[in-house]
């Protein structure tokens, strides 16, 4: 963090940060790198550049998940406050610029506090700094961590209510078992009789999903590439960005977008010492993104602990948000 966003958050008295990420980076590069077929987590996208790039890729007319996710949620947000409660302390899992965030936080009634969780640690301090100056007599405690991991949740003095938030659809990200495994953690964190809501992609046609994921200014391709580009500034690799290509490609079964980066030619990659040969067409797996139905949503969550208590959809059904509660 640099010395003026550092000396704009020491002025905020209802504002604590919480630092728990672990510099797993290297070891998790290296290790995808030398599987095969190959592999890089998706997690790794969030420096400050590809936060940035995500945030264009939200704005994209192509990319129908924001947008509709936002509408819906303005339409349910009294709903969900009325199933909430007053007083709630509100988790959000992956907080990004924090802007979902503040139509649930505009519906509650005297919420206690705001825990935004994210690995980057940069985006996260700036974007929540914003909203703590908007919320003056909200608690706002960011935690630097990887979500995926186990963490240590602020204990808030005088909460009534812990409430989750994971919209964005980010649980299709996480294969099956993972899936099912951050929904036991998130039910652990929140405690029983707790609530999570949660923005789920659904099962849609190919034409739609092909678009949203291969857009034609090109900015989801420079989001994926950027992961290359990480990796040469902060691990000292000499990936050729140009000799990478970003491919989106759809998956009837298990139901899945899969985001990949296609070597266009045969050639060796140098990182930290170690070397990575690739053939021509060979990619590198980026990201999975899971859509589901909503019937089939609902048994997983059931899987990981969670009762489903109320479910909504956009009227063209392309997005749906859950409202989970701890068994």
């Amino acid at each position: 963090m640099n010395s003026a966003t550092a000396a704009a958050l020491g002025a905020l008295h209802h504002y604590v940060e919480y630092d728990h990420v672990s510099d797993n980076f290297r070891d998790d590069v290296l290790a995808g790198l030398r599987q095969f077929p190959k592999r890089l987590p998706s997690k790794y996208f969030y420096d400050e550049r590809g936060s940035q790039l995500f945030d264009e890729i939200c704005a994209l007319p192509e990319y129908y998940p924001t947008r509709t996710e936002m509408a819906l949620l303005r339409k349910i947000s009294g709903d969900v406050a009325d199933l909430i409660g007053e007083g709630a302390t509100v988790i959000e899992f992956g907080s990004g610029s924090s802007t979902k965030i503040r139509i649930l936080l505009d519906s509650l009634d005297a919420p206690m506090a705001y825990v935004p969780v994210d690995i980057s640690r940069e985006h996260l301090l700036l974007s929540t700094k914003d909203l703590a100056d908007s919320y003056p007599d909200l608690r706002v405690v960011p935690v630097c961590a990887d979500y995926t991991q186990p963490f240590d949740v602020p204990q808030i003095a005088g909460e009534k209510v812990r409430a989750g938030f994971f919209p964005g659809s980010t649980i299709g990200n996480f294969t099956r078992a993972d899936a099912i495994s951050f929904l036991r953690a998130a039910a652990l964190d929140l405690g029983h009789n707790n609530g999570l809501l949660i923005g789920v992609d659904l099962r849609k046609d190919a034409k739609i999903l092909h678009a949203a994921y291969n857009d034609a200014a090109g900015v989801t391709a420079a989001f994926n590439l950027n992961l290359l580009r990480r990796i040469n500034g902060e691990l000292g690799g000499d990936f050729d960005l140009d000799a990478f290509a970003h491919d989106a490609r759809w998956v009837p079964e298990p139901g899945q977008i899969e985001m990949h980066l296609v070597s266009t030619h045969a050639q060796t990659v140098s990182i930290d010492g170690e070397s990575f040969d690739f053939e021509a067409g060979e990619s590198i797996h980026t990201e999975d993104s899971h859509k589901y139905g909503i019937a089939e949503f609902k048994a997983l969550a059931g899987e990981a602990g969670w009762n489903s208590i109320d479910c909504w959809t956009d009227p063209d059904e392309l997005f749906s948000i859950h409202l989970l509660r701890v068994a």
